[in-house]
């Protein structure tokens, strides 16, 4: 069997990564913040038949709750197959470079860099046991430079230089881990879910958290011809050659 770790995995796109990740026969552990939500969550895919999954408390902002994680899922596997790092924040949304306060950056770089840097450092030992390692970050067409330059253009009108900006750094996190692995079995993708219909959207948007974790899911399941080091995002962009960083 396949093991797996999902991060932010009670709800939203995090729950159907992990459920579509358990449908594949994988072992899935389901990272949430607070164990009670992670619990719930893996009652509803037990209910649906998926024995093969277990909640852990896993909040990526605390070192600590990282170690405990990492020697928790350690004594129950010897390898880890798949990582997906999907825990990550909004931040306040009236955003600015200008008006924006340092605390709010560091608290939203907190949960979607420094938290992916966290649990990757964390469980990469258990990645390197794995024939065959996959890395999903997840992230979004709003984090591409090439896009947002272009500052006439009207899907452009709105900003949010907090949210914005880190998963800009995510990607080029995701980018120097996929270089640092590149003679390895490792595949290491960043990946946009599309604009999806959750909480972390108001429930708002043009995709479904189904939808949304399909496309997240077909990263982790890639095989040794799958692609590394590169940015997806099939709402914006189908070929993924063509979707700029």
């Amino acid at each position: 069997m396949k093991y797996a770790l999902v991060t932010g995995a009670n709800k939203g796109i995090g729950f159907e990564v992990a459920r579509i990740l358990a449908q594949k026969g994988f072992f899935v552990y389901l990272g949430s913040r607070k164990i009670e939500n992670g619990l719930a969550a893996a009652e509803k895919l037990i209910a649906e038949g998926l024995k093969n999954v277990s909640a852990v408390q896993l909040d990526v902002t605390n070192q600590s709750s990282v170690d405990t994680a990492r020697k928790t899922i350690g004594e129950r596997t010897v390898a880890l197959d798949v990582l997906v790092n999907n825990a990550g924040i909004s931040g306040e949304w009236e955003q600015s470079a200008i008006g924006s306060k340092a605390e709010e950056f560091q608290r939203v770089y907190d949960t979607n860099v420094f938290g992916v840097v966290r649990v990757t450092g964390a469980f990469i030992d258990l990645l390197k046991k794995s024939p065959e390692p996959r890395i999903v970050n997840v992230s979004t067409a709003m984090a591409s430079l090439s896009i947002a330059e272009d500052i006439g253009n009207a899907n452009n009108a709105k900003r949010y230089a907090v949210y914005q900006s880190s998963k800009t750094a995510l990607n080029m996190y995701t980018l120097q881990l996929a270089y640092e692995l590149r003679d390895t079995p490792f595949k290491v993708n960043a990946v946009c879910p599309g604009w999806t219909q959750t909480d972390f959207t108001g429930h708002q948007g043009t995709s479904t958290p189904q939808e949304a974790g399909q496309r997240i899911a077909k990263y982790a399941l890639i095989g040794a011809d799958g692609p590394t080091a590169k940015f997806i995002s099939e709402e914006y962009f189908p070929e993924p050659a063509s979707c700029p960083w």
